[in-house]
């Protein structure tokens, strides 16, 4: 079974730094990409920044330039660097692996099962 735990997060000043931590774990064949969104309240859930296994990376425009976002395929995990947090930035963050084919459908052919999965969320605070 696919889980995924993330770690990090926390109360931080504005300006202040923090980084998470996610890591996918199970009989896992392959993931199309991992990121993080987040979920203020009163908002919608948002994209903050995601990358593919490929090394493409895609950010939310509020953080561009203060966020950074690694992975790495072998550990199946992915990190997001927040530099120059706001109080805007407050929020729960949740790790997101997508299109994940476990080793069982991939030697059995069922390519088609690959299914996004979610961590536990983790909360972050900017505040003075």
């Amino acid at each position: 079974q696919v889980q995924l735990v993330a770690s990090g997060g926390g109360l931080v000043q504005p300006g202040g730094s923090l980084r998470l931590s996610c890591t996918a774990s199970g009989s896992i064949f392959s993931i199309n990409s991992m990121g993080w969104y987040r979920h203020a309240p009163g908002k919608q859930r948002e994209l903050v920044a995601t990358i593919t296994s490929d090394g493409v990376i895609n950010y939310a425009d509020s953080v561009k330039g203060r966020f950074t976002i690694s992975g790495d395929n072998f550990k199946k995990t992915v990190h997001l660097q927040m530099n120059n947090l706001k109080p805007e930035d407050t929020a729960v963050y949740y790790c997101n692996a997508d299109k994940v084919l476990e080793n069982t459908d991939y030697v059995y052919g069922r390519l088609e099962n690959e299914y996004d999965y979610w961590g536990q969320g983790t909360q972050v605070t900017v505040s003075s």
